[in-house]
């Protein structure tokens, strides 16, 4: 009986011991449906074939679910979100996250089917803006840099239309969900949108080629790949950044996004 007990001992130790192991060479990641679903595909070959280490890659439509799955443990790491946005849904919800490398900039743009030129824009005219409050604010701050509205002094990263205080063009900001900002560029009377080059890139729109105006390249929201606190510095979450930051990656995302998503490594 004792020999019996030693003997199933030592087998669930095994098998613990193989379980580990095998958790140690799989990592789940959650991103955002679109362009970077390409980019991923390098990060997965570059993962396996440097570091035996398998990717899953969950894709996710909106900017809520890749932290909630984060936070509930349901992936091991995500990479879809700008470090003032980590910041501020860390905030808001208690996250307990950390950044584990910088990923790129995709610098936001305005976009028009009725007009070719800012110069055009229209006193009362329409733009339509997102209603996330990181990109709502990236958006007031875009407008402000092009001298179309002013905002308070001081409003850092996440001013809301309510720290405008001046708008000489008497300009309607619309603020809608960030999938839908493309199709707004249809609706007869939207004169501008604002869009994130994940969502413009799947309308087939680029920031340096149809944005009427962008970021610089110097913008704070830098994407992040982002990890919890207490996996941050897991041999597999490393092994993550690692093929991420690599050249092979650098370059796809130039193919996939040509010239819209800039390095931020």
């Amino acid at each position: 009986m004792k020999g019996l007990f030693t003997a199933l001992l030592a087998s669930s130790v095994l098998l613990l011991s193989a379980c580990s192991k095998d958790d140690d060479n799989k990592v789940k990641v959650a991103i955002n449906t679109g362009p970077d679903e390409a980019i991923w595909q390098v990060v997965q070959q570059v993962a396996k074939d440097k570091y035996k280490l398998d990717v899953e890659v969950l894709n996710f439509n909106d900017y809520v679910l890749p932290n909630e799955a984060l936070n509930n443990k349901e992936v091991d790491a995500n990479a879809f979100q700008s470090l003032p946005y980590l910041e501020s849904q860390s905030k808001e919800r208690g996250y307990k996250f950390a950044v584990v490398g910088k990923t790129f900039v995709f610098p936001i743009a305005a976009y028009s089917h009725k007009i070719k030129n800012i110069s055009e824009l229209q006193n009362g005219a329409t733009i339509t803006i997102s209603n996330e409050a990181t990109t709502l604010g990236r958006s007031l701050l875009l407008l402000q840099a092009q001298g179309l509205i002013k905002l308070k002094d001081g409003v850092g990263y996440l001013p809301t239309s309510l720290d405008i205080v001046e708008n000489p063009k008497n300009l309607k900001l619309v603020e809608v969900d960030t999938p839908q900002l493309t199709r707004t560029l249809d609706d007869p009377n939207v004169s501008l949108s604002i869009i994130n080059t994940n969502f413009s890139a799947q309308a087939g729109l680029s920031a340096h080629r149809d944005g009427l105006f962008m970021e610089s390249a110097s913008s704070p929201y830098v994407n992040a790949l982002v990890s919890r606190e207490d996996n941050k510095d897991s041999d597999k979450i490393q092994k993550l950044k690692a093929a991420l930051q690599s050249p092979e990656v650098a370059a796809k995302a130039e193919e996939v996004y040509k010239g819209d998503a800039i390095k931020g490594w």
